[in-house]
């Protein structure tokens, strides 16, 4: 398929994860089948203030390319001009966050906030689409509320000012992750608008990613949580939608051993210090369900530094 001039080898993509999908974690999930990768959201307020701990959420790996960076913010003018900072960083597709429901952002007026300020959501994508050459999309939720499922609205706004694709996540933005995502809202959008559309939402193995490329006649999907721990669904799914074969699952070896080269592109990518520490989390999951995984978890939690970690994990019976 194809975002505006960005050619993509498939259609499943890695979903933006604020503080988990930086360089390392994408570059894992493109090696396990990843087409599209995606930054977790970058604000655009600390760009254009030059903020360091900002700009270095910038850094694109030629490897991982095509990837995708998001902005979020609710001031059209430094949207774009933290736009036009993100295409100078090399990225291939800029997103605008529509969709995150965290309380700060909301307060904002960032994120899922915009799914209640249509206007306010048009200047902003009209205004980064006049910035920048690259192509620009969108990821948005079904409404703010129950009661106002913007969704179907914003999306044919977004086509008619020039956005290159839509992601979908069918919850409100009341909801957060409770409850089911509403798939009929992608499908009822794939219908409205000719741009592609992705589909996102409790795409937790093959089977549902099969399920709502059937249902929604979708464009591509995009996986979020099910990945974390579990780079692995990629791979899966990519096998399953090619040959229809669902793959063994990953070994307790393999998982260790995916588990401590991520650790250590972390630690080449951030520094020991804040890599053990923000790795913490990753390794929670990756460990998920393994026997005595509960004692080695808060083993982990206390390590100070990468050899430690690497020996809690080494010693863990297969």
């Amino acid at each position: 398929m194809q975002i505006g001039n960005v050619k993509l080898k498939g259609q499943v993509f890695l979903a933006p994860m604020s503080g988990i999908t930086d360089p390392p974690f994408r570059l894992i999930c493109k090696e396990m089948g990843s087409s599209l990768v995606c930054s977790g959201m970058i604000s655009s307020q600390g760009l254009v203030q030059n903020n360091e701990k900002t700009k270095k959420l910038l850094k694109v790996d030629p490897e991982e390319r095509p990837v995708s960076l998001q902005i979020f913010g609710s001031n059209p003018e430094i949207m774009a001009k933290a736009a036009k900072i993100v295409e100078e960083a090399g990225a291939d597709l800029i997103d605008i966050n529509m969709g995150c429901s965290v309380p700060k952002i909301i307060k904002s007026g960032s994120g899922a906030a915009l799914m209640k300020d249509l206007s306010r959501a048009l200047e902003i994508m009209q205004a980064v689409i006049r910035a920048v050459k690259l192509p620009v999309t969108i990821k948005i939720r079904k409404g703010w509320d129950k009661d106002s499922p913007k969704a179907r609205e914003l999306a044919k706004i977004a086509e008619r000012v020039g956005i290159s694709a839509i992601t979908i996540h069918p919850r409100d933005a009341k909801q957060g992750f409770r409850g089911e995502a509403d798939w009929e809202i992608i499908k009822e959008i794939k219908g409205e608008v000719s741009i592609p559309v992705i589909g996102n939402g409790d795409i937790k193995d093959p089977l549902d990613a099969k399920r709502i490329l059937e249902e929604t006649n979708c464009d591509a999907i995009m996986i979020g949580r099910a990945s974390l721990g579990n780079p692995w669904i990629f791979k899966e799914v990519v096998n399953f939608l090619e040959k229809g074969e669902l793959l063994p699952k990953p070994t307790v070896e393999e998982r260790i051993k995916l588990a401590l080269r991520h650790l250590e592109a972390e630690v080449k990518y951030k520094g020991e210090y804040m890599a053990v520490r923000q790795m913490r989390k990753h390794l929670s999951w990756y460990i998920k369900g393994i026997r005595g995984a509960a004692k080695l978890r808060d083993l982990i939690n206390k390590a100070e530094n990468f050899q430690e970690i690497r020996n809690l994990l080494k010693n863990l019976p297969g």
